[in-house]
């Protein structure tokens, strides 16, 4: 049988037994079900909703989506609502979809929703997110799952799932993470951490750069802040009292990083371009003066 442009014969199924059955107990299970199951979607066979309030988007942007969809694939499901005959309604997602027909893909993954069963979809998604084996994306998808189809502020949401707002607020910048970091994460190569840190950094390029060199290097999530905030350090032009510093590289972030953990202290690095530099250590009392004197005349780095 050929699959192309067409939902799996198990999902088709589940979307048939739901409209048959009138029983509660099983429709919740049969929507428990189908909000946990990913369809490879044509994009022809999905209409946009006619009562979405956003009708501009940004070219460049769109473009740069559609650039990482090409590389690395759609990593965030759309979600769609089942209009019979095989055709379906977007209900959120758009700039994912328009990016996917840019990127020319042929299929795209959707969660499908059945109409009138908005509590029982929240209760499988909130359900959904206190399993313990999910990755950091996955909890940052299914948040924003709720917010956008169940209608929930980062507030709300907050309530629900039993989290700090700042909490949710984090994961769910993991999601404008280039595809190829979001990978990262759902591979286990990167933490939660460490894509928290990428998510405040607003230039792409840099993003990608910063987050080559964290693999390239095994950066903890402290070295890869340090490197982050090192390019962010405001220079001033022309300044003969400061030096421009080298913005640090992985090796140096991991040495500065290992010679911290060793003291127990806060260590800084300075490099000006001449390759001249200092290695500060910071000590609060006698005693962890002692202590770090102690270290360092036993060779202990």
């Amino acid at each position: 049988m050929n699959k192309k442009n067409e939902v799996s014969k198990g999902l088709r199924s589940l979307l048939s037994n739901i409209e048959k059955t009138n029983n509660p107990v099983e429709r919740s299970q049969l929507v428990k079900e189908l909000t946990n199951s990913i369809a490879l979607i044509s994009p022809e066979l999905i209409e946009v909703n006619p009562y979405q309030p956003r009708t501009e988007f940004d070219t460049d942007q769109l473009m740069e989506l559609a650039k990482s969809i090409k590389i690395s694939g759609l990593i965030q499901p759309i979600t769609v609502r089942a209009m019979g005959g095989n055709k379906y309604q977007l209900i959120s997602g758009e700039r994912r979809l328009r990016a996917s027909k840019m990127a020319g893909i042929k299929e795209v993954p959707a969660y499908i929703r059945v109409a009138n069963d908005q509590e029982m979809l929240e209760m499988a998604l909130v359900e959904n997110i206190q399993r313990a084996d999910l990755n950091a994306v996955e909890i940052a998808i299914s948040y924003q799952r709720l917010m956008d189809e169940c209608n929930l502020t980062h507030e709300a949401l907050s309530d629900r799932v039993g989290k700090d707002r700042s909490t949710v607020t984090n994961y769910v910048r993991l999601l404008k993470l280039p595809a190829q970091i979001q990978s990262s994460v759902k591979e286990g190569q990167l933490s939660m951490g460490h894509a928290r840190a990428l998510a405040g950094v607003d230039n792409i390029a840099l993003q990608l750069k910063i987050y080559k060199d964290v693999v390239e290097g095994a950066l903890s999530v402290r070295a890869t802040e340090q490197m982050i905030k090192s390019y962010n350090t405001v220079k001033t032009p022309g300044s003969a009292s400061s030096p421009a510093q080298k913005s640090h590289t992985p090796e140096i972030i991991k040495i500065k990083d290992r010679i911290s953990q060793v003291l127990g202290t806060k260590v800084e690095i300075k490099r000006e371009s001449s390759g001249k530099g200092s290695i500060t250590i910071q000590f609060n009392s006698d005693k962890e003066f002692n202590t770090i004197t102690e270290i360092l005349t036993n060779d202990n780095l």
